[in-house]
Parts: structure tokens; C-alpha cells; sequence
């Protein structure tokens, strides 16, 4: 008996332990569990012993059964009506001989209110925790039956009490513990252990009239609502928000080519040009309000003032019809003809030439990034 009692401290003792530990693992899955009050009903099986303290209690364990009905009306507190039998088992003593006993059966069911108390959200920081430790404090009555073999060993001469009775009745007082996890919303599994201690000679023997019961077993829940979402809350904040900007400024550019077409002592045509009248023609197309002046002059050192003004002449008329014959409009061209009047080189032979210049404006858009912020108002959730 000792052993037995030692066992069931230890059992309590791991099951006090490991409850809040497992209890931790709760977080934001089990937020839909939070729903009080809700009703249960439960069934359970498992053993049972009177605890005859003068026998071996090893020979009197039977199997029993209960149901529950309750509510658990806050994360701290529930109650139910429990329904515990129905069969038992007594060892009566011999009068003729001390090591002579004998078991009989019999039925009883034990009906009884409890209170139910959950250590774990009593001492715990949170209301819910899928793992739960309940304080079990209950009262009730007793009722047991068919005490037929009682009957028959007292007849036999054993020691036993009121034996004529065929029911007997008690008031009960339980203290237990009993251990739960949710498995999902609605279904729970536990293992209960209690302490019964009955108000007379329940088991017809004299000396033990107290009940050990172990059960495991299942609960489902049912009732109440949902809980509802959190309400939500918002403040706003003023963000700044960084960005690149395109600045395009625009501008006139001033654009000029020029051409110089060089000949050799009293020649004035206008030859192998085609590459450089492109160029001038690209030059058009690109550029606004163009103007084309065609200068052409003669040297100094060579022929007469007379002769030069015409080889002049000569080589700047045919630099402007090669240019209105690749498409340039005459209207745009100036030209003009020196002879040898003047000189714009300072070697003598370069001043054989014809200078040709075309200018025009560009409309050009200048492109920069410009590093800007702006600020825009948020709403942000706080809770």
C-alpha cells in the first residue's frame, strides 16, 4: 500500500511539472480557442480501488467508467456533473483465521458536482494554453448495490459490517487533478486521478471506506461564439519618400562647318566633292536657319589683279552651283569673289582657294537628375 502511494505522489508530482511546460507552446493558432463560456461533455475510463489498507490492494483493482457534463465559464474557472461506477470490489477477513480473506463485487456510481480550477492560466501570464492543469474539488453521493456476495461470506463467517443491506448511500467528497490538451477547437484529451473519501461503510468492511480512481478519457466542447477579431488601430505617419527627377533645360547651340577647296595655279573647278557636299547637306538637316557664305580668292604671286579677280570669280560661281545642284536652297548662299585683294593664308599657294562656311542654331534639350523628396501620409497598423 505504501508502494502504491509513493507511486501516485510521483505521478501527480510529473503531471504538476509538465503541464505550464507544455502549456508554453501556445500562441497566435490558438487565438479562436479563446471562447468562454462553452460547454463540454466527457467520457472516461479506467480503474478504480478501494483502498482496503489492511489488503493487497494489487487484487481489488476493477475498470470503470464515467461521464461528464459541465462549462468552463472563464480561462479560470468550470464545473461540471460527473458520473462515475460501476463495479467494485471488497476483501473481507476471516474471524477464524487472520491470513484468510476473500474478495467480493458489487456496484456503486458516484454522482457528484466539482468544481474545476485551471492552475495554469490561474498563475499564468495568458488566458488560453492548449495544455491545461485543472484543481478538482467536488461533492456528491454514493450509491452502491448487488452486495449479493457480501451476503454470502458473511454467512460464511467473515468480518464484515451490515451485510443485510442490499444499497447503501454515502455523501462523497473528491479532490483530484486532471490533465488536458486540446487536441483541435472542439476536442480535448486528459487524464484525471481523484481522491474519494466516503461518509461511512461503503464497501461493508470496517476499516477502509475511501476510493482511488484513475481515468483517461475525452471532452468535447460545444457552445459559445467565436471570438471576436481585435479591434483594429491605425495612426498616420508622414513618410518621406526620396526620388530621381529628369530636368530638361533647353537651349539654342550655335553650329558652323567650314570647307576649304584649294586649286592648283589658273584652274576653277569644283571636282571630287561629293563626300564633302554630304557633310554639308547633314549639316542643313540637323541645323535651323542656316546660311552658306562661298568666299573664293586667288593668289597674289601669280597672274595680274585683272586675271586673279576672274580666276576668282570663276571658281566661286562654280562652287555655288555645285552646291544649289546637290539641293542647297540659293537663296541661303553669300556669295563673294576678292581676286587677289586679299589674302587669308600666309602661304602663298593656300590663297588658290574657295572658303566655304555654313552656320545654323540647334535647338538641344540639356537632361540632369536632380535628387527631390516629397512627403506622403500613411496609415500604419498599430494594434
Amino acid at each position: 500500500m505504501k508502494t502504491f502511494t509513493k507511486s501516485l505522489a510521483l505521478a501527480f508530482l510529473a503531471l504538476g511539472i509538465t503541464a505550464p511546460a507544455m502549456a508554453q507552446e501556445t500562441d497566435s493558432k490558438w487565438a479562436d480557442r479563446k471562447v468562454f463560456p462553452r460547454m463540454f461533455v466527457g467520457v472516461q475510463g479506467g480503474v478504480q480501488n478501494t483502498l482496503d489498507t489492511d489488503f493487497d490492494n494489487k487484487k481489488t483493482f476493477t475498470p470503470t467508467a464515467a461521464l461528464s457534463l459541465g462549462s468552463y465559464f472563464s480561462p479560470v474557472v468550470g464545473a461540471r456533473l460527473n458520473f462515475n461506477g460501476a463495479w467494485n470490489k471488497g476483501t473481507a477477513l476471516s474471524t477464524f483465521s487472520a491470513d484468510q480473506t476473500a474478495h467480493y463485487n458489487f456496484n456503486y456510481l458516484t454522482t457528484s458536482a466539482d468544481l474545476l480550477v485551471n492552475l495554469c492560466t490561474s498563475f499564468g501570464k495568458k488566458d488560453y494554453y492548449p495544455a491545461n492543469l485543472y484543481f478538482i474539488m467536488g461533492l456528491g453521493l454514493y450509491h452502491s448495490w448487488n452486495n449479493d456476495d457480501a451476503v454470502s461470506l458473511a454467512a460464511q463467517k467473515y468480518r464484515l459490517i451490515d451485510v443485510n443491506e442490499s444499497k447503501r448511500n454515502a455523501f462523497n467528497g473528491r479532490l483530484g487533478l486532471q490533465f488536458a490538451y486540446d487536441v483541435c477547437r472542439d476536442l480535448a484529451v486528459n487524464v484525471e486521478g481523484s481522491y474519494n473519501l466516503h461518509a461511512g461503510q461503503t464497501n461493508t468492511f470496517d476499516k477502509s471506506n475511501d476510493q482511488f480512481v484513475l481515468l483517461a478519457g475525452l471532452a468535447y466542447k460545444f457552445g459559445g461564439k467565436k471570438a471576436a477579431p481585435a479591434r483594429e488601430e491605425y495612426e498616420t505617419r508622414i513618410d518621406t519618400i526620396w526620388y530621381n527627377e529628369a530636368q530638361v533645360t533647353p537651349r539654342v547651340e550655335d553650329g558652323k562647318m567650314s570647307w576649304n577647296v584649294f586649286y592648283e595655279i589658273r584652274e576653277s573647278d569644283f571636282s571630287d566633292t561629293d563626300a564633302q557636299l554630304a557633310k554639308i547637306g547633314a549639316f542643313l538637316k540637323d541645323y535651323r536657319d542656316c546660311k552658306i557664305t562661298v568666299k573664293s580668292y586667288a593668289d597674289v604671286q601669280t597672274g595680274n589683279p585683272r586675271i586673279n579677280m576672274q580666276y576668282s570669280k570663276a571658281r566661286n560661281e562654280k562652287a555655288v552651283k555645285a552646291l544649289v545642284d546637290a539641293g542647297v536652297q540659293r537663296s541661303i548662299i553669300d556669295a563673294t569673289y576678292y581676286g587677289d585683294t586679299v589674302q587669308p593664308f600666309a602661304q602663298n599657294d593656300k590663297n588658290r582657294v574657295t572658303i566655304i562656311t555654313a552656320t545654323g542654331l540647334k535647338d538641344v534639350k540639356d537632361t540632369r537628375t536632380v535628387r527631390k523628396f516629397r512627403t506622403e501620409e500613411k496609415q500604419v497598423r498599430v494594434k
